[in-house]
């Protein structure tokens, strides 16, 4: 392992310590794979603005590895505009050790980015995840999703408009945001619902971040 593998691996193992998720070996190792395929196919690909791996870790990993607890306890999850598979990679890499009985799809209209997670789902060995081309207005499911997620993908009222279908009963849209605005906040389509806005702290980002969380309104 070269002396920058060494940093990146001793850097990311501080922050789950900090963000209190017990990581086994196999999970940083693959975290860091993954981080090595995003930074590969990113020279060409264009998957991520961020380039420098010290930033990725950041940025991406330590950003989604702050939201899992808010999966805790959900069976199918989907990712929604996946883009790199933030988070969904990320979820389906904890998950394996976390959650065995986790699901994680992951959607996005782009092909060269559901290449990409289709490789990266090969590499990583992740039996767990599955991966469409499309866009997820059009997306059918026989079994509807406990979670429907989405990172930095766009505004509320068109995240629930677009993949609402797709939510079981019961179930929980969770959007990774910067800052959610009020006048998104108050423009969410007619029968849902926000019920918790929580603030997340990522070791090492001085940026702001929450996630929010929705529901039908008649949920009980």
């Amino acid at each position: 392992m070269t002396s920058t593998q060494e940093a990146l691996r001793s850097r990311l193992r501080a922050g789950a310590a900090a963000l209190q998720l017990e990581l086994p070996d196999a999970q940083l190792d693959k975290l860091l794979d993954y981080l090595a395929l995003l930074q590969k196919w990113n020279a060409v690909y264009n998957l991520t603005a961020v380039r420098d791996p010290e930033q990725m870790l950041t940025q991406h990993l330590l950003d989604c590895l702050a939201a899992l607890p808010a999966f805790a306890g959900a069976r199918r999850v989907l990712d929604v505009g996946s883009g790199g598979g933030l988070p969904g990679i990320v979820l389906a890499i904890w998950a394996q050790y976390a959650a065995p009985d986790m699901c994680v799809e992951m959607i996005d209209t782009v092909h060269k980015k559901t290449a990409f997670l289709t490789q990266a789902k090969a590499e990583l060995g992740l039996g767990n995840a599955r991966v469409h081309t499309g866009r997820v207005e059009q997306l059918q499911s026989d079994e509807k999703y406990d979670v429907i997620t989405s990172r930095a993908f766009a505004e509320l009222s068109d995240f629930i408009n677009w993949s609402g279908h797709l939510l079981r009963e019961g179930g929980q849209m969770i959007a990774l945001k910067g800052q959610a605005k009020q006048t998104e906040k108050e423009s969410l389509p007619p029968g849902w619902k926000i019920v918790q806005m929580q603030p997340l702290t990522v070791p090492g980002l001085a940026a702001e971040r929450h996630l929010v969380f929705m529901e039908r309104a008649d949920n009980h």
